[in-house]
């Protein structure tokens, strides 16, 4: 039920993201869902593929700082305050969330949002017993 995040350093140059998104282009790798948090030298590209492993190499081979991670991502109802009963019972179970982000995706009048928690097992059995639909790595990923 984990998905695969790929976490990548990225100088906050002109056309490094570019040079990162075409790797991944011309390798057949797909984005779910994407995230870019910068400073003023630097910025941090999280993104959820449906070749995790395979992005890693690349990356790496091309001298790109990368990293991967376990991250949860839920379905949650698309309408005001839909994510509060979801981040209810993380605040109420003493689960610190690092970061989320929605991504887009065809569910109807559901939203999805990525979670990177600091109890990711405990998170997806609150989930699981509270009916908060998880999504799958096998939903999105191949590998």
């Amino acid at each position: 039920m984990l998905l695969k995040q790929v976490s990548v350093f990225v100088e906050n140059k002109s056309g490094k993201l570019f040079e990162i998104l075409k790797l991944l282009g011309d390798n057949n790798i797909d984005i779910s869902a994407l995230s870019i948090a910068d400073t003023t030298d630097y910025g941090i590209l999280r993104l959820v593929l449906n070749k995790p492993k395979k992005a890693v190499e690349i990356l790496k081979e091309n001298n790109f700082i990368v990293k991967i991670h376990d991250v949860i991502a839920i379905r949650i109802d698309n309408k005001p305050g839909g994510l509060v009963s979801a981040l209810d019972l993380l605040r109420s179970n003493n689960i610190e969330i690092s970061y989320l982000y929605a991504f887009v995706a065809s569910l109807g009048n559901s939203a999805s949002v990525m979670l990177k928690v600091d109890d990711l097992e405990k998170a997806r059995k609150l989930f699981k017993d509270n009916g908060i639909e998880m999504i799958k790595a096998e939903d999105i990923q191949e590998e």
